[in-house]
C-alpha cells in the first residue's frame, strides 16, 4: 500500500461516507434536551467499557496481534463488541494497525504524528479515501471466517442494535448518553493511541519509532496507553509490563482465562523486558526491511 504524495487536507474526501461519523459527534448536543439521570450515566459508563474492551481485547489484542486464543463463537462476540465502538470493521481495523507496525513512523505509516500532522494522526487518516478499504493480503489468517467477512461488510448493525437497546432501557437519555456520547468518547479515547502516545510520555524501550507510555492514555483505554512496552513486544496479551502499570484490559483476559474462555495468554519473556537481545534484533531487522525515514520527514 504506497502513500499519496498529496498533503492530508488533499485526501480528505467521500465527505458523505463521512456524515455518519460526524453525526454521532452532532448528536451529543441531544445530552442539553434529553438531561440525564442514573439510567442514562450508567448505560454510559457501562457501554464504554465493554465497548472499549472490544476493542482493546477484541480488535487489537486477538484480532491484530493474536496475543491469546479463543472459541469460535467467542472470536465472533469480540467482533460484535468491537464493532459496536463504531470503528468499522475487525478485519478492517486489523488490517491497518498490523500496516501501522510494519511502517510505525515512517511515510508508509497510515496515521502517524511524526510524519503528519497531530490532527491528522487523531481523526484525519479515518476520513480519508485512501484508507476505506480493508488490506486483505495483510489478514489472509481471518479471511477463512465466513462470519468475520460478513460483519466486516456490516459493521454498523451491532452498533445500530445497541442505539436501539438505549433507547429501550433509557428513552431518549439513554440514547443520548448511552450510545452518542459513550460512542464519542470511545473514538477519541482510542485515537488518542495513535496520536498522543507518539508524542507525550516515557520511552522506557529502545524502539525502531517514537512510542511512548502514557499512563493517562492507559486509563483511559484500559491499558493501551502503555504503548512503548506494546511495540517493544507487540504479540503481548499484556501491555502494561510491570505491576504498577495498570492495565485492566489484560486483568479481564485472566480472569476470562480462569473460566477457560480464552487461552494461551502471551506475556513478554525475561529478557524482553531486560532490553537486551530483543532490542539488538528488532533493530536491524528494521534497518533491514523497512525503509528509512527521510530527515525532513522525521522532523
Amino acid at each position: 500500500m504506497s502513500k499519496s504524495t498529496k498533503s492530508p487536507r488533499e485526501h480528505i474526501g467521500g465527505w458523505l461516507k463521512s456524515v455518519p461519523f460526524l453525526s454521532l459527534h452532532v448528536a451529543c448536543v441531544a445530552v442539553f434536551f434529553t438531561g440525564v439521570n442514573s439510567i442514562a450515566l450508567a448505560l454510559c459508563g457501562v457501554f464504554y467499557f465493554v465497548r472499549m474492551f472490544g476493542i482493546t481485547a477484541g480488535y487489537h489484542r486477538y484480532f491484530s496481534h493474536r496475543s491469546f486464543k479463543t472459541s469460535r463463537p467467542f472470536q465472533f462476540v469480540l467482533a460484535w463488541l468491537g464493532c459496536s465502538a463504531m470503528q468499522k470493521g475487525p478485519l478492517w481495523w486489523a488490517s491497518h494497525h498490523r500496516h501501522h507496525h510494519r511502517y510505525s513512523d515512517t511515510p508508509e505509516d497510515p496515521h502517524s504524528p511524526r510524519t503528519n500532522s497531530v490532527w491528522w494522526s487523531h481523526i484525519g487518516w479515518v476520513l480519508a479515501r485512501d484508507h476505506e478499504a480493508t488490506n486483505w493480503q495483510v489478514i489472509r489468517d481471518w479471511t477463512r471466517y465466513p462470519e468475520l467477512r460478513w460483519l466486516n461488510r456490516h459493521h454498523w448493525i451491532p452498533g445500530m442494535f445497541l442505539a436501539t437497546l438505549c433507547a429501550l432501557i433509557g428513552g431518549w437519555s439513554g440514547l443520548a448518553w448511552g450510545f452518542f456520547v459513550s460512542t464519542v468518547l470511545l473514538y477519541h479515547a482510542v485515537f488518542a493511541v495513535n496520536s498522543l502516545c507518539h508524542i507525550f510520555g516515557r520511552r522506557r524501550f529502545a524502539t525502531t519509532d517514537e512510542s511512548r507510555n502514557n499512563a493517562f492514555v492507559a486509563v483511559l483505554t484500559l491499558g493501551e496507553g502503555w504503548h512503548n512496552n506494546h511495540h517493544h513486544y507487540q504479540s503481548s496479551a499484556n501491555q502494561g509490563f510491570f505491576w504498577w502499570e495498570i492495565d485492566v484490559c489484560y486483568y479481564m483476559l485472566k480472569v476470562l482465562g480462569f473460566f477457560g474462555v480464552v487461552w494461551g495468554l502471551r506475556k513478554p519473556p525475561a529478557k524482553v523486558l531486560r532490553n537486551e537481545s530483543a532490542i539488538r534484533k528488532l533493530t536491524a531487522e528494521a534497518t533491514t526491511i523497512r525503509p528509512a525515514v527521510p530527515a525532513s520527514a522525521a522532523s
